[in-house]
């Protein structure tokens, strides 16, 4: 083995959104050094995000529960050893991620911040700066600079297959059957983000319906009891990458701060999306990368009057100025 050569671990180890922000720094790396060996740490389920990516050479999984943390730990160093990376990314850095890459050996480890365990391993860090709101792929591809990597470039990638691309251009010329504009609706959030109540959901998707000029796709893994039943709606539960696959025929996806709005973004679909003003999560910081993005905030005096500055708790009700109407208007408007 070259010496010289990069050896490079990212690790992003949380949810969906967060692992396709994450997604311009392989292409980036690979870049500035084109015969690096480049690798991502992730957890089961977000896999399908790195799969096909041609800037990834392996894809390794920490998932772990109570009882097996400690056997799991000893496993992984062992795993992640045997690569020889040169250098580890953190971009959300744990205790435990932290103490695996050291006793694995990587000599060069970037996280965020300043932690006790961090200073305990001689970890490298980078300051996170919030009164310039920036994108999270910018605070990612911070770390990605400390290596020598020169880009502003944070275009979210997914890569289909041929195959898979094959299989949504069917989707697409069954679902526009008389030039209908294809809209996928995403109603839930898992709580993560300030959200609408399920119920204007039904009543955009019934809106759009009604025109006769939209084919309307509910991508809920879990259907809300309110969107239940609609009429000449559409309804997949899918697996992550067939979900993919099906959201890439889509002209639109609607939704909240979500990894499906993510995984559009990732897939050059148009977004329209929910957000709120706190700047823990604004679009500025949140909001997808990579394609045609729009969005819809609250109005101000309703957030003056009834925010209490924690987003898990918010529900935008009509006083809002974010309802199925005004969403419905910016979906005409955008001319799809």
């Amino acid at each position: 083995m070259n010496e010289t050569k990069k050896r490079i671990l990212i690790t992003r180890t949380d949810r969906l959104g967060d692992v396709v922000l994450s997604t311009a720094i392989p292409r980036e790396i690979k870049k500035t050094y084109p015969d690096s060996f480049v690798a991502v740490l992730v957890r089961n389920y977000t896999v399908p995000v790195y799969e096909n990516n041609p800037y990834v050479d392996a894809i390794l999984t920490d998932d772990f529960t109570e009882e097996t943390r400690s056997k799991t730990f000893w496993q992984k160093i062992k795993e992640i050893k045997q690569y020889n990376f040169t250098d580890a990314l953190m971009l959300l850095p744990s205790e435990r991620l932290t103490y695996m890459l050291f006793w694995a050996g990587i000599k060069n480890r970037i996280g965020v911040s300043r932690k006790l365990y961090q200073f305990l391993t001689f970890t490298k860090y980078v300051m996170r700066n919030f009164e310039t709101l920036r994108s999270e792929a910018d605070y990612c591809m911070d770390l990605a600079k400390k290596i020598g990597v020169e880009s502003d470039n944070i275009s979210s990638e997914i890569f289909l297959t041929n195959e898979e691309i094959k299989e949504s251009a069917q989707l697409k010329e069954k679902w526009s059957a008389g030039n209908k504009k294809i809209v996928g609706i995403h109603s839930s959030s898992g709580n993560s983000a300030p959200n609408m109540p399920a119920e204007e959901y039904r009543n955009l998707a019934e809106k759009l319906i009604e025109t006769g000029r939209y084919k309307v796709i509910i991508t809920d893994q879990e259907v809300p009891d309110e969107l239940q039943g609609i009429e000449d709606a559409e309804y997949i539960n899918l697996p992550l990458r067939k979900l993919f696959v099906n959201i890439k025929a889509f002209d639109l996806l609607v939704s909240a701060s979500t990894g499906p709005m993510h995984a559009a973004g990732a897939l050059t679909v148009n977004t329209l999306s929910v957000f709120c003003t706190l700047n823990s999560c604004h679009p500025d910081l949140w909001g997808p990368k990579g394609n045609h993005a729009f969005f819809v905030l609250p109005d101000k005096e309703f957030c003056r009057v009834n925010c209490s500055d924690n987003p898990h708790y918010c529900s935008f009700n009509k006083e809002s100025g974010i309802n199925a109407e005004v969403l419905f208007r910016k979906i005409n408007e955008l001319k799809l």
